[in-house]
């Protein structure tokens, strides 16, 4: 089957009241634990690749494995850019056959946000590729996208911002931030602008980035087994599952797919200190990303079942 728009899936998940899952990825075990997870669940799934990401793995290696990827299975898949920082990479995967791309120029004055981000959407729309931007800024570190301080994204100026820009999706800013240090306190969520930004905006998929929850049984066993992410704490799933139920139609998870990895190869090489195999320790890891995929369609996103 090959790669489709998020179109359709995003109109079903508006009007269905949940999201699909937007999941980063960086090498095979990564897809076919992803791909696995759809797969046990009957589930869409957005595949999104970063700058950082595809200089990593390489444009055409990505391509190659969601080739791949493809040939087994009815799933309907995007391959996505995430936080595209400039006009000129959004270009290069939308020629190389992403289906859908974030432009992210958030760390710009309004106007020109406003300016580049119709730049990307007038290059993509005449390809048939979905668009998304973002207003507002996260606070936290994810490669090369940190900012220390929330901007919490105006309802207003939303509004406006999609209409001057015709980008098909909005990542806005409502209290989560990047990375898998998120919250020092009590984690909140702010649901009243994120109501307001949907009744400005309807029918409009809005996307919530740094969504992680960084489920603490991994922390523990990162550290556990010789790692130090001391105080690592990220967004409760229940307030996740909340927002699937307004208008938030994907949600970005990263670090939760990364921790589940990293605890799975720390416990196997501890415990098992003769093995240099990478296939003995990745096996594992590979199974530890289907099974936090499979929790995260389950638990947050509420889209099991609607491939």
């Amino acid at each position: 089957m090959p790669l489709v728009s998020p179109k359709e899936m995003f109109a079903k998940a508006y009007a269905g009241g949940y999201a699909i899952g937007a999941f980063n990825v960086n090498n095979m075990e990564i897809i076919q634990g992803i791909m696995e997870a759809g797969k046990a669940e009957n589930a869409p799934l957005i595949l999104q690749v970063s700058a950082g990401a595809r200089k990593y793995a390489g444009q055409n290696y990505i391509m190659k494995l969601m080739e791949a990827a493809m040939q087994d299975t009815d799933l309907p898949v995007v391959l996505h850019l995430d936080h595209g920082p400039n006009f000129e990479m959004c270009k290069a995967v939308i020629d190389g056959g992403f289906t859908s791309v974030m432009y992210d120029g958030s760390h710009l004055s309004y106007e020109e946000n406003i300016a580049e981000t119709k730049k990307v959407v007038e290059y993509a729309h005449a390809r048939g590729v979905w668009v998304e931007a973002e207003l507002g800024r996260l606070a936290g570190v994810e490669e090369d996208v940190q900012s220390d301080d929330h901007v919490y994204t105006d309802p207003e100026q939303a509004k406006d911002f999609v209409t001057r820009t015709g980008c098909d999706s909005l990542a806005i800013a409502i209290g989560t931030s990047h990375g898998a240090y998120k919250f020092k306190g009590e984690a909140k969520l702010d649901f009243a602008r994120l109501e307001k930004v949907g009744q400005l905006l309807p029918g409009v998929p809005i996307v919530l980035h740094g969504a992680s929850s960084v489920p603490q049984e991994f922390v523990e066993m990162v550290n556990k087994y010789g790692g130090h992410v001391p105080g690592a704490r990220g967004v409760p799933e229940d307030l996740l599952r909340k927002a699937a139920g307004m208008a938030v139609c994907k949600i970005n998870i990263d670090s939760d797919i990364r921790l589940a990895m990293t605890a799975c190869i720390r416990k196997h090489l501890a415990e098992n200190p003769g093995d240099f195999d990478p296939r003995q320790y990745l096996t594992p890891a590979r199974n530890a990303v289907r099974d936090m995929v499979q929790r995260k369609i389950k638990n947050v996103l509420g889209c099991s079942g609607k491939a």
